[in-house]
């Protein structure tokens, strides 16, 4: 059954090799369903944190990080940058403003919104569509998404997550057009020192980059943030995902979203998440 709805949607023949969530392949098992794989711990460089992290569309003020810093959040995502962001202006995404978060103690998720899906399923989305060439595009992409990270201070070895919005994985001419643009931009961004994760919802782009790890499929995404709302957060009992898969530090879960808190008397609407994954280093 799994082999069958692999080739469906990513468009294979018969399954060669697994991968490993960093995209290194590995030996599948003799009745077909691949064995998930446990990548090494992450090195010195990278930095990780276990814990909450609460994302927000615009970049919230110093002010409020450090009134925020009442809060049991620990990490914050940022969307810093790509063409489909919602909220494009970010006055306070700063060089300054990343040093002076990084010296209250925060740790940083920076979110690439790029390029989306052709078959992505938000409308306001489908004027950033990828194009007729995928795997340049994504490279592109990647190339910008490492130039906009060093522009604010997020230094090598630092995880850049593509945000790639709902979209329907089982059309295949569209799951082949989306992955060769997320492998590509995977590619470029490992390529200048970076950590490539991405961040979609549970029941698509993420079981999409599953049944691609499970088809043995390259230059796949090194963290996974899964998107599933509704649900008590927990890193491990997704079921799009292989228990084994994206695995150690190498999860994130959006467990909630556009939910208002308040803390430190500054109120913010935001996405709730449990991270055991990389945040930036700051430069």
């Amino acid at each position: 059954m799994i082999i069958g709805l692999v080739g469906l949607v990513l468009g294979l023949g018969a399954l060669p090799t697994t991968a490993a969530a960093d995209g290194t392949p590995t030996a599948a098992t003799t009745h077909g369903a691949p064995a998930a794989t446990t990548p090494k711990a992450w090195g010195p460089e990278v930095r990780t944190l276990t814990g909450w992290a609460f994302d927000v569309c615009r970049t919230p003020s110093l002010d409020t990080m450090g009134r925020w810093r009442a809060s049991d959040y620990r990490a914050v995502g940022v969307y810093f940058g790509g063409r489909g962001r919602a909220c494009r202006s970010q006055p306070e995404l700063t060089r300054n403003w990343m040093r002076r978060v990084d010296t209250m103690g925060w740790g940083v998720l920076p979110v690439y919104v790029g390029s989306q899906s052709p078959c992505v399923v938000a409308q306001h989305k489908k004027g950033v569509r990828i194009g007729k060439y995928p795997w340049r595009q994504g490279a592109q992409e990647g190339r910008d998404a490492v130039r906009s990270a060093a522009a604010v201070a997020i230094a090598r070895y630092s995880p850049l997550y593509l945000d790639m919005e709902t979209y329907n994985y089982r059309n295949r001419s569209c799951a082949h057009t989306t992955l060769s643009f997320v492998r590509a931009w995977n590619r470029e961004v490992r390529r200048y020192g970076y950590v490539p994760g991405f961040y979609s919802s549970a029941d698509s782009g993420v079981r999409h980059m599953e049944l691609a790890r499970r088809a043995g499929v390259r230059d796949l995404p090194a963290v996974m943030w899964f998107a599933r709302w509704h649900r008590k957060p927990h890193l491990y009992q997704e079921p799009s995902l292989d228990r084994y898969a994206w695995h150690p530090q190498r999860r994130i879960h959006q467990y909630a979203g556009n939910v208002k808190e308040r803390h430190g008397g500054r109120t913010m609407v935001i996405d709730r998440n449990l991270v055991s994954a990389p945040v930036a280093r700051i430069g």
